[in-house]
């Protein structure tokens, strides 16, 4: 009792300070002098002291949970790039982005994988169940290919290429956000959208097989397809590395701790980004262009690949720049910057 009422005493002798500090922190960090941002360094250091005696003290009271709210805002307050527009643009595709793909790639290739069984099992279906293909495909689709066509054909001679390369991106874009959005399904969803098309593909590749066009299908998504269904793999990984986050939270509650996987994996999707709108240029120019030859769609579709590569592991950008652009956000969290804690952490952590 005695040890309860010195916590009490204590946290009610701060309450004032911390109720100080937390207006004081409201000031964006960019227009703070140098006085002031070394103020808010040093108040940081206090809120961290001043943290770890309440875990000790009260480890589930209310105050030290808004103690740690107030810790991890001074940890973002303090956490902030220079505005530096090129600098800070070169920076997160030649280091962060490269590394948040790092940290995804196991989630990647296991993705990769479920959309490979995926396909052969849709491929499988249709091939022993030919009536199934009316689940996947349109009435208009399925008589196309009866009578030894594609629903493609003829496309440029309906639609403009600009129009339909606008198209074809917008609904690329929805279903990569869908992958990554459908994350807070604790993951579920990513998988889901990853099998699906997984299975739409195979089932598609059967039944085109079984009237003689499945080579006309693969000339026709063979210049896009590869990066396209590689970006779908990407945005479940970070769907699913965002559910991660709600499952097994790294940070004291899961709400923080999902604000920070949302805000550091969200980085990929500019990058998935990107790499669609090359693929709606090439699926709205080339794909549907019967002059382009098979070689020169395997040609494209191979260095497009090889480019994705090149682009989101940061070799696509010169590292020679590095030395005059300093170090990178993340070493100098390494250095500097003490990590938000967690509730099982001790003084001797900070």
């Amino acid at each position: 009792m005695e040890l309860e009422a010195q916590a009490a005493a204590w946290m009610k002798s701060r309450a004032s300070v911390w109720s100080q500090w937390l207006a004081q922190s409201q000031a964006p960090a960019r227009r703070l002098s140098v006085e002031e941002a070394q103020h808010r360094v040093e108040r940081y250091r206090a809120i961290a002291r001043d943290l770890t005696i309440a875990r000790k003290l009260a480890p589930r009271s209310g105050a030290t949970g808004a103690l740690e709210s107030l810790y991890l805002s001074a940890h973002l307050g303090i956490d902030t790039a220079a505005r530096n527009g090129s600098a800070r643009l070169l920076r997160l595709f030649r280091d962060e982005i490269p590394e948040v793909i790092t940290t995804l790639r196991p989630t990647i290739l296991w993705l990769a994988l479920l959309m490979l069984i995926a396909t052969l099992a849709g491929g499988w279906l249709v091939a022993t169940y030919p009536e199934l293909i009316s689940l996947i495909a349109s009435p208009e689709m399925i008589d196309r290919v009866q009578h030894g066509g594609l629903w493609t054909d003829n496309l440029l001679s309906v639609t403009p290429p600009a129009i339909l390369s606008l198209h074809i991106l917008s609904n690329n874009i929805v279903v990569s956000l869908s992958a990554f959005c459908s994350g807070v399904l604790f993951g579920l969803g990513a998988f889901y959208i990853v099998a699906l098309n997984g299975l739409m593909l195979g089932a598609m590749f059967a039944f085109t097989y079984q009237h003689g066009v499945d080579g006309a299908l693969l000339k026709f998504i063979l210049a896009h397809g590869p990066v396209e269904l590689s970006v779908m793999c990407i945005a479940g990984a970070a769907g699913i590395a965002l559910g991660e986050s709600l499952i097994r939270p790294t940070l004291p509650s899961r709400r923080e701790s999902f604000q920070y996987a949302a805000g550091r994996i969200g980085r990929v999707l500019l990058a998935c980004a990107i790499l669609l709108i090359g693929c709606g240029l090439i699926e709205g120019f080339i794909s549907p262009n019967p002059g382009v030859p098979f070689s020169s769609r395997a040609v494209i579709g191979i260095c497009w690949w090889f480019l994705m590569l090149a682009f989101l592991s940061g070799r696509l950008f010169r590292r020679e720049r590095a030395e005059f652009l300093g170090p990178t956000r993340s070493e100098l969290r390494k250095r500097s910057s003490p990590r938000p804690l967690t509730r099982n952490q001790s003084a001797r952590s900070l």
